[in-house]
């Protein structure tokens, strides 16, 4: 993340100025730099601040507080405040306003409530990110710009009227013709054959909640375009005015492309952290992952930028006064989320927020100082991981994750399954079924996202590729997979594989379609399986282990059988000891289909017949998460403890602990929430 000008993670912390008095600012700048910060992140919500009446500028309060964050030593990021639209805004131009599917509007008083296309918001836009960007170049303090805040937040679906003009245009510009828009949405089925553009819209409330399924996956990409034009339509006035000063956002929402956001638009990319909804979320899977779930999500944000920003680091509990009803981090877990953040990739970690609000609907969303502004714990915690971060940061900056296996996901089927329920919920399954099985085997793993400027030196990073379940896949993906399998790669997948185009609709053809010859398989049969119905199961035929085999299976028929080997079959069902598990050696290398949903046992075992090399030395317990990191020939493992109890390792060599600076090795003791950073040289 060079682009940030720094040769050291970063700590800062966000902070707004117009929530106090300014009697306040100096004192809780200078605390800031005694707690080792170095960015301030401000005035994301502060339109009316800015513009307080339509063509009326005023600069003077972010102006004194930018001056003095300065004066401070602090580095000042902007955020373009159009996430909160002002109310003289919505009033005189309430067509800029979202709407619901079913066309109710919504209304000022939240957040996100306007929308990307409607031309006047544009239009608003730019005169007030052209006024800040030109006020605002040339100040020592602003290093760079955060565009709106969290894109896609709170609502990820448009259905204003503008929203619907654009789509239209859109939709022309894609297919060219009425014919070819009527072949890709299938429009002959039901009658929905469209004969002028003015009758296409997005999808709108139809009988049983059941549109288009072709249309409704050109409605995400639709949406993702239309954040991302409008994040670009910013970035483009900021570069103009100040091509010295880095651009950026914050989020990782649905229903926007963050690849192409990055590779588009941004400079580099920021994720807000908030591993404590872990906490929270029902999960009555075998061995939740809880806080440690949200290594998966840094992962991702790994495959959009392998070094990046996190924004906003969760440093107290989190709730509104409606909903997020979190408990409070336990001792040691901010700082543990810190370093969870930083093992995955971040190089600058600003915390949320400086003090608890005590205006608006974040009143009990609580930051590192209470309302009292008094020393407290979480004070004292950010002050020991500041002084670490000081000992280590320059050693681990720009270091990237090391990884020799991923798990491949893409838009398109991310998409589609949204409301398609014979693939969509079995990829998120199997998808943390597989990092959970890499987790508790210490094996790290990235998260590899597949699309048009994928190539072969991109997967041939990997020894193992695990595609779950990717329903749609079209030829050029299939050969592309097939160059990785040949040249001595590795690949796994999943039923349901195959058997659809990027329009979402099905090929005539066997599954796995295009997959067929790689895989060596076909698809015989297959079958839901109903909640009323026993869970079938399947049998390795090494060890004759049972495992699980539920939600869907598919009997598969071998093409070429002196290139495969069964490794296991079904038991319990009406296709009993039929294939379920089949291994296919293709040139140099060898894939792995499953007919059926991955759980932890499976994942667990076929990881197993992988035999991924250790490259840490270290024996730990499942509550231990191993993350390694490189650069200039030496090599970063990250050791950390989710659990609230105390956790043996063995070090099987003698290896430098970066944070005490200690030669440790033999059996080692770490505490509840505990971190450690061994640094070895890289074989």
């Amino acid at each position: 993340m060079k682009a940030i000008g720094e040769n050291s993670v970063k700590l800062g912390v966000c902070y707004y100025p117009e929530h106090w008095p300014e009697k306040l600012w100096k004192n809780d700048y200078e605390r800031m730099k005694e707690l080792g910060f170095s960015y301030v992140r401000m005035a994301e919500f502060a339109w009316t601040i800015f513009e307080p009446e339509e063509g009326k500028f005023s600069f003077e309060l972010f102006d004194e507080a930018i001056d003095l964050a300065h004066e401070c030593g602090l580095k000042v990021i902007l955020g373009t405040p159009t996430a909160t639209p002002p109310a003289w805004l919505t009033h005189k131009y309430p067509e800029v306003l979202n709407k619901r599917q079913d066309g109710v509007q919504f209304q000022h008083g939240m957040r996100r409530h306007y929308n990307y296309n409607s031309s006047k918001y544009r239009e608003l836009t730019t005169k007030l990110v052209e006024r800040l960007a030109e006020h605002y170049k040339d100040h020592p303090g602003v290093v760079g710009w955060q565009i709106d805040n969290e894109l896609n937040c709170e609502t990820n679906e448009f259905y204003s009227t503008s929203d619907h003009n654009a789509f239209r245009q859109w939709i022309k510009e894609k297919y060219k013709s009425l014919e070819n828009l009527n072949n890709a949405w299938g429009a002959v089925f039901w009658n929905q054959t469209y004969t002028k553009w003015e009758q296409v819209f997005l999808p709108r409330p139809t009988i049983a909640n059941s549109p288009n399924p072709h249309q409704a996956l050109d409605e995400k990409k639709f949406f993702s375009d239309s954040a991302i034009s409008f994040a670009e339509l910013q970035a483009n006035i900021i570069r103009a005015a100040s091509p010295t000063q880095w651009v950026t956002t914050n989020g990782m929402f649905g229903h926007l492309d963050n690849h192409k956001l990055v590779e588009n638009v941004l400079d580099f990319y920021a994720y807000d952290s908030y591993p404590n909804f872990g906490t929270i979320i029902p999960d009555d899977t075998s061995k939740p992952l809880r806080d440690r779930k949200w290594s998966w999500n840094l992962s991702k944000v790994r495959s959009i930028c392998s070094n990046f920003a996190v924004f906003e680091q969760q440093s107290g509990p989190g709730g509104w006064v409606n909903r997020v009803e979190q408990p409070s981090p336990k001792p040691g877990q901010m700082r543990l989320w810190t370093y969870q953040s930083i093992a995955h990739g971040a190089d600058m970690i600003l915390y949320f927020r400086w003090r608890t609000s005590t205006k608006g609907s974040e009143i009990y969303w609580h930051g590192i100082n209470d309302y009292h502004n008094q020393p407290n714990r979480r004070v004292k915690e950010v002050q020991t991981i500041s002084d670490e971060i000081g000992r280590v940061g320059e050693k681990i900056f720009d270091s990237k994750y090391e990884a020799s296996a991923a798990i491949v996901h893409d838009y398109n089927n991310e998409w589609d399954g949204e409301m398609d329920t014979w693939h969509g919920p079995y990829t998120k399954k199997s998808e943390e079924s597989w990092f959970k099985a890499f987790q508790y085997n210490h094996i790290p793993v990235d998260s590899l996202h597949f699309n048009d400027r994928t190539d072969i030196k991109h997967l041939k990073e990997y020894k193992v590729l695990i595609y779950p379940h990717p329903a749609i896949l079209n030829k050029e993906y299939s050969v592309l997979l097939e160059q990785f399998v040949e040249q001595g790669g590795t690949l796994i997948v999943g039923c349901r594989s195959g058997y659809k185009d990027t329009t979402g609709q099905p090929y005539m053809m066997k599954t796995p379609g295009y997959l067929s010859e790689l895989t060596g398989v076909t698809v015989e049969d297959f079958t839901r399986i109903a909640s009323t119905q026993p869970e079938p199961h399947i049998s390795w035929n090494a060890t004759s282990e049972m495992n699980k085999a539920g939600d869907f299976n598919e009997v598969l028929a071998l093409n070429n059988s002196e290139s495969q080997i069964i490794l296991a079959r079904f038991e319990g069902t009406y296709y009993d000891k039929q294939p379920a598990l089949v291994k296919n050696a293709f040139g140099e290398g060898n894939t792995y289909y499953f007919g059926g949903v991955f759980n932890l046992e499976i994942a667990t075992n076929l990881l197993k017949e992988l035999n991924l090399d250790d490259e840490t030395n270290i024996v730990a317990p499942e509550n231990i998460e191993v993350a390694i990191r490189t650069k200039n020939e030496k090599k970063y493992i990250f050791i950390l403890n989710y659990s609230d109890e105390s956790q043996k390792l063995i070090l099987k060599k003698n290896m430098r602990e970066l944070i005490s600076d200690e030669i440790q090795s033999g059996y080692i003791e770490i505490d509840p929430f505990d971190v450690f950073i061994y640094e070895t040289e890289l074989n």
